[in-house]
């Protein structure tokens, strides 16, 4: 039986990290994060493109945009979406992360998710740096990760 898993390395690999502006506190951190992880891993900094939206809801376009043009072995996505008094949170953050699924699909290309969906901004904050780690840098090591297994399975197919 082959097993096949891959490791958080980003030698030789392009990243984009696309960010949410909204709740910019928050969201620096993510952004912090994600790019810390991805140079510790062997990402050289002129590999990385960081790309800033304005809210969550505009994540998924820019990461079509971002993946049609086939430089990026895989993408970050990070933002904070922080429940509300109305039915606005739910949209935003259920239409964030699909949208992200589904680019992520279409152009066989790893996104690590990294959009918090919080109640409130001490949630948001436990997760950007706080007594919860930091969601950017977990979602950077998991689209590390998730580069290298496609390569590792790409390299199946070739021989």
């Amino acid at each position: 039986m082959a097993e096949f898993s891959g490791s958080p390395s980003g030698h030789g690999r392009r990243f984009a990290v696309v960010a949410s502006r909204f709740n910019e506190t928050v969201t620096q951190k993510l952004v912090d994060g994600a790019l810390d992880a991805l140079v510790r891993h062997g990402t050289a900094a002129d590999d990385v493109d960081l790309v800033w939206v304005p809210g969550a809801w505009e994540l998924p376009a820019a990461a079509r945009r971002l993946l049609a043009t086939e430089r990026y072995d895989a993408l970050v996505a990070v933002g904070a979406v922080i429940r509300g008094d109305t039915p606005h949170f739910d949209y935003v953050a259920g239409e964030a992360s699909r949208g992200l699924s589904d680019a992520s699909a279409a152009f066989e290309t790893p996104i690590g998710f990294g959009v918090l969906t919080c109640d409130d901004m001490a949630q948001a904050e436990a997760r950007a740096g706080g007594e919860h780690g930091n969601k950017g840098w977990d979602a950077a090591l998991a689209a590390l990760e998730m580069a290298d297994l496609f390569d590792r399975l790409d390299a199946t197919d070739e021989g």
